[in-house]
């Protein structure tokens, strides 16, 4: 038996593979597991509470029943649309139609669709790659492409910033000046320009500026700028500094009602040109037939009664921004004596730690944390499109979930503590 090249593809190892085997061996540990390492959003109960009131009013009105006994259109629930066009309507006035919004299962379905229609080979004999403007990037990103890995991204500029008065952090920004010089975007190779916004896996928030300049590039030669905004405003809205959201025809925004807390819903949005909307809808057909209508009825009346912004605003957003606060504080006390840095925490469910010249790589540290029941990321992975051989600072970071409660963050950070302290002494 042989598999096509497709086929092949996932008979590979990912790290996306990595991350998803690891939450559900985690899961189902019978020793307990400090699950530092996933993107699984923490239950809040008061968020959980709101579902579950909803789930009773859709199930008393026949509806949650309805969504799972029908098909949707290809494009998606339609009443969800409806209701998703209202919204942002509402509260940003962008003029949209229900022509502007497609529904997936899921947003990493989404850019599976979108990496692939704006990447590869074209009839004309080109070949296209998708610009990372900056690494790191969303690991998930790095095997979605049918032909291939088709990525170009670049290195950021490196800044130690202060935050809330503490030294002992960092931020990345986007390096326009290698950017505006690519080979690769003055030879017209490049099919479209994504950012995640907050980033994972670092809470990075590209600025208001730096958003504009990426658009007037984008502009500039003709491509879309994709936007993944799975942590962002206005929903979940784990975004701690002051933005501003955009929308036109050249821009791609991506959603998903993952990181609101219902992950297993798989319920991605995309709003973007009606011909995109169209194509994508068309995938869908042919991919799903349609897409999961379960998750369309839960978030149709959150969206209606505009409860998805207040459960966003007043009890999704300060929660994690405490889970950060108190990850910061553990992590500068593990490590007050040593080169360790955070990066600002900007945004999203994660810190990015920076263990500046560790003698060892972060992808080893995970072997032995994961000894010790302690999961993280290891950083090299999302350096996606960048050749990291002389990089040694993508070798030396790492990604820690903060969606899990005190304890369990407690007992994790020590871990690494530990063990990363034992690291830096034994030079």
């Amino acid at each position: 038996m042989k598999f096509s090249n497709f086929g092949q593809k996932f008979t590979k190892d990912s790290p996306i593979l990595q991350l998803m085997d690891d939450l559900g061996n985690a899961l189902n540990s019978p020793t307990p597991v400090n699950m530092l390492g996933g993107g699984n959003p923490a239950n809040i109960p008061e968020v959980s509470a709101v579902f579950q009131a909803t789930l009773e009013q859709i199930v008393a009105k026949s509806a949650a029943v309805e969504s799972v006994s029908n098909y949707a259109a290809p494009q998606g629930d339609a009443k969800f649309i409806a209701a998703l066009v209202a919204f942002f309507n509402r509260h940003y006035q962008w003029n949209l139609t229900a022509d502007n919004i497609v529904l997936t299962n899921g947003s990493q379905n989404a850019f599976f669709y979108l990496f692939n229609l704006f990447a590869g080979s074209f009839d004309d004999g080109s070949q296209k790659s998708i610009l990372l403007p900056l690494a790191p990037e969303y690991v998930g990103y790095a095997d979605v492409q049918v032909e291939g890995s088709n990525f170009v991204s670049l290195p950021p500029i490196i800044e130690k910033v202060s935050h809330d008065g503490n030294e002992g952090f960092f931020k990345y920004k986007v390096d326009f000046d290698a950017l505006e010089n690519l080979e690769s975007l003055k030879n017209n190779e490049i099919g479209a320009i994504c950012c995640s916004r907050p980033t994972n896996p670092t809470g990075n928030v590209l600025t208001d500026d730096e958003m504009a300049h990426l658009k007037q590039i984008a502009k500039r030669h003709d491509i879309p700028l994709i936007i993944d905004n799975a942590y962002g405003m206005p929903f979940p809205n784990i975004i701690h500094s002051d933005t501003t959201l955009t929308w036109d025809t050249d821009t791609i925004l991506c959603f998903s009602l993952s990181k609101i807390g219902l992950p297993g819903v798989r319920t991605g949005i995309i709003i973007a040109d009606p011909k995109i909307v169209k194509t994508i809808s068309n995938m869908n057909a042919i991919v799903n037939l349609s897409p999961v209508r379960f998750g369309a009825a839960i978030a149709t009346p959150l969206f209606e009664n505009d409860e998805i912004r207040r459960i966003s605003d007043e009890i999704i957003q300060p929660f994690y921004q405490t889970q950060a606060s108190f990850a910061i504080r553990r992590l500068q006390q593990e490590f007050a004596d040593y080169s360790v840095h955070i990066h600002k925490p900007e945004g999203a469910i994660f810190l990015w730690v920076w263990f500046e010249n560790l003698p060892i790589s972060t992808t080893e540290l995970y072997q032995i944390l994961k000894q010790k029941g302690t999961l993280i990321i290891p950083s090299e992975h999302f350096f996606v499109g960048m050749d990291t051989a002389d990089y040694p600072h993508a070798r030396e970071c790492i990604r820690l979930s903060i969606a899990q409660d005190d304890a369990t963050l407690d007992k994790g950070i020590a871990t690494i503590g530990e063990v990363v302290r034992a690291i830096y002494d034994c030079r």
